[in-house]
């Protein structure tokens, strides 16, 4: 087995769509290449589709796409392309060593980031720790721990103004020490940031020159640049899952015009 880990180009641009790749694995567990602008199944958010583009100009559609693990679960820092379940004969074309084009569905990746930042913002406007969420091309759903009631249009409102004043969203890091220093910066009861490294990716929304940022926070997802990307994206249900849980899903709202 070829223990080379993959390079993970979404980490630091979010708005690559597709990159040159060697394949270093093909099987049951799907296509590992050495580079990757596919973001993995993570952190709330799902999983990039699109294609791989063999050398003969065969395209490849992938379904799915997940962080390989070893046999005792743990992650190998290597990403796996799931080839949608007709893909069969494409896949027999592939082996260890071609060079292939990974392109990621970017309509539907447009989607994911504009539902996440959004969700970057509702941490911003409901203030309270969050202890789930799911980023999908189609809904965002996160919950707050939390008792006290909330108000979709308050919130839709919030959004709007956010998305308006047209916030920078940029890439950061901590170090672990600065985390442990600033345990307020995790907003997940349910999810803790990867540690090991000796560094921490961080999100940060606003906060140019010496202005403070109305959100910073770890985060491994993909981003917009900037919030005016996101559009119309509105609060469509409140729902109270438990006695502490507050759960606000978002949808995309009618693009005025």
């Amino acid at each position: 087995m070829n223990n080379a880990t993959t390079e993970e180009l979404f980490r630091q641009d979010a708005t690559r769509t597709e990159c040159q790749a060697t394949v270093l694995a093909v099987g049951e567990g799907g296509v590992v290449l050495d580079r990757t602008v596919f973001y993995p199944l993570g952190g709330g958010q799902a999983g990039d589709s699109g294609w791989l583009v063999l050398e003969g100009g065969t395209r490849m559609a992938i379904a799915d796409t997940r962080k390989e693990k070893a046999e005792d679960g743990s992650f190998t820092g290597r990403i796996s392309h799931l080839p949608a379940p007709d893909q069969g004969d494409a896949l027999s074309k592939l082996k260890i060593g071609d060079t292939v084009t990974a392109r990621i569905d970017a309509p539907r990746r447009q989607r994911l980031m504009r539902f996440h930042t959004t969700s970057h913002l509702l941490c911003h406007l409901v203030g309270k720790p969050v202890n789930g969420c799911s980023i999908t091309p189609d809904y965002a759903r996160v919950d707050f721990h939390m008792t006290e009631p909330l108000d979709k249009e308050a919130l839709t409102d919030g959004i709007a103004r956010l998305v308006a004043a047209a916030l920078p969203v940029t890439v950061g890091s901590v170090t672990d020490a600065e985390l442990d220093a600033n345990p307020q910066l995790i907003k997940s009861m349910s999810v803790q940031p990867p540690r090991g490294s000796g560094t921490v990716r961080t999100i940060r929304i606003g906060g140019d020159g010496d202005a403070a940022p109305i959100d910073l926070q770890p985060c491994g997802g993909t981003h917009v640049a900037n919030t005016a990307e996101i559009g119309a994206v509105v609060v469509t249900k409140i729902e109270k899952k438990s006695a502490t849980t507050r759960r606000v899903v978002l949808g995309f709202g009618a693009t005025p015009g």
